[in-house]
């Protein structure tokens, strides 16, 4: 197994950015890659904003914060991830993007190189499309990242043992907390939580109660931080979506079935606060 040092993060959105951020904190060097330039810039201003808070609130130096930020390089070309330990794969749920990028990963990166995805998709299926399934191994960080501790670690059917170690040991050290779970649709956190999600939007459209009192009762009444629709608001619909559309086609059960209303506000372009409009309204 190697020391990881070196990380390759492969796209560079809010998790790729944050999971790039914890890295450079641990003192690892990042690679953080995408196909935009757009995106890099973004990402860059973000993870200075969000190092920015930190040395403001006296959690972090401004020496600190200069040399995390230093230990991050972006690129817009794959191959520069070739020298990594460890990549990360942390690109938008399309089955066929990922599959693309793994299978050039694989002929660039060391034979030894770990592989990890942050993803609700199979992690034995996305292994497959690897010659290294043994070393391939699911990262489910959660949102933002650079705050949220837990880690689901995510074992596929051929993921050895060793792997495992490596990556919880990654894990802690990047000041997470992780979980060891098995790989089956929605793994423990999407397939609990997304239905209850999805069930609070169908309460909305059949009318049962508005989004403010559907989040209103759980607040109140089961002493969530935020409610289902606030939290499907900051997930995002999309992605939302996406996870009911693995649960559902993974299990084959019409209770996993999407809400219509779902579908409708994805289709509008209402996604949440990226949009600037989901159940609720943003600046």
């Amino acid at each position: 197994m190697p020391t990881i040092e070196k990380l390759a993060v492969i796209g560079a959105g809010a998790m790729g950015a944050g999971i790039a951020q914890v890295a450079a904190t641990a003192r690892l060097e990042v690679m953080l890659i995408d196909t935009g330039k757009a995106q890099l810039e973004k990402a860059r201003v973000t993870m200075d904003s969000s190092l920015g808070r930190l040395v403001k609130k006296g959690a972090l130096s401004d020496t600190d914060a200069k040399a995390i930020a230093g230990r991050i390089a972006f690129t817009i070309d794959l191959s520069d991830g070739e020298d990594a330990d460890l990549a990360i794969e942390a690109v938008f749920e399309n089955e066929g993007v990922k599959r693309d990028i793994w299978q050039k990963l694989d002929a660039l990166c060391k034979p030894e190189a770990l592989f990890a995805s942050n993803t609700s998709i199979s992690i034995t299926r996305l292994a497959a499309h690897t010659k290294r399934p043994e070393l391939f191994i699911g990262m489910h960080f959660f949102n933002p990242v650079p705050v949220m501790k837990l880690v689901e670690v995510i074992r596929g059917n051929k993921t050895s043992d060793a792997t495992c170690r490596v990556v919880m040991a990654l894990a802690t050290r990047m000041d997470k907390t992780p979980v060891q779970v098995n790989d089956y649709p929605g793994f423990v956190s999407n397939r609990v939580l997304m239905p209850l999600i999805n069930e609070a939007i169908f309460a909305v459209f059949e009318g049962v109660a508005t989004a403010e009192a559907v989040d209103e009762v759980f607040k109140l009444g089961m002493a969530h931080p935020m409610g289902p629709l606030t939290l499907a608001d900051f997930i995002g619909l999309d992605v939302c979506l996406s996870i009911m559309e693995v649960l559902h086609q993974g299990f084959g059960d019409p209770k996993y079935r999407p809400c219509p209303l779902l579908r409708q506000m994805v289709a509008a372009g209402k996604l949440g606060r990226k949009s600037g409009e989901g159940f609720y309204k943003y600046q």
